[in-house]
């Protein structure tokens, strides 16, 4: 089965000045197509790719929770399998994938811990639920059965109910997040007849993903 990429594509002239505008002027855009007609599930799932210790790659989806100039991050478990691949190599790409659009942005860099404060501070936005699932779940280990991870639930559940407060679950020890600190952030629109756009915003200086003297743009053949 092929598929015709109908897309509008991306040319230099309608390119932002620096990768932090152009990738939120597109997440704002898939956030708008999934209100207006519902084909874009999670505008912000994110791809993260790893290597593990016998340089095999891992890939997982996860939701990018932060975005500004020090550059995408999401959050995890800092004993999981990606943390400890993140935490052994340094190194970490991403991507945002929307294929109703046909588009998809691509992150290289180096991997960042999110600090405590804000990890503390998104901890407390995020529903009691998900707040009891970070203790519950010991991430990336293997549990016996569906039923021993919702008792791990309950257990936690009964421990720290729900109060209405967003105090009412500590954040756990072993909870954080990574961002990644881009060298290198690129722009995939699909064209028709497989001629797709790729316009790549590359480090060349000292700067956050705000700074438009810290990039220069090149096009790469798709």
């Amino acid at each position: 089965m092929r598929s015709e990429y109908s897309g509008d594509g991306l040319s230099e002239s309608d390119l932002a000045s620096t990768p932090l505008a152009q990738v939120r002027r597109w997440v704002e855009d898939a956030q708008a197509r999934q209100a207006e007609r519902g084909d874009v599930a999670e505008p912000t799932a994110l791809a993260v790719a790893t290597v593990d210790a016998d340089g095999r790659p891992n890939v997982r989806t996860v939701l990018m929770r932060f975005l500004d100039e020090r550059g995408p991050g999401f959050v995890t478990d800092l004993g999981s399998t990606k943390s400890r691949e993140i935490g052994a190599t340094g190194g970490l790409a991403a991507a945002l994938t929307w294929p109703a659009m046909f588009r998809a942005v691509r992150f290289r860099g180096r991997a960042v811990a999110v600090g405590r404060e804000e990890i503390t501070a998104y901890f407390v936005a995020r529903p009691w639920g998900s707040r009891i699932s970070a203790w519950a779940s010991d991430q990336s280990e293997p549990v016996a059965d569906r039923a021993a991870l919702v008792a791990g639930f309950m257990r936690y559940a009964a421990l720290y109910p729900d109060t209405g407060s967003p105090d009412d679950v500590p954040v756990p020890d072993a909870w954080g997040g990574w961002r990644i600190e881009c060298d290198e952030v690129e722009l995939w629109a699909g064209r028709r007849n497989r001629l797709h756009d790729r316009l790549v915003f590359t480090r060349v200086g000292d700067g956050g993903l705000d700074t438009a003297d810290a990039w220069t743009v090149s096009r790469r053949q798709p």
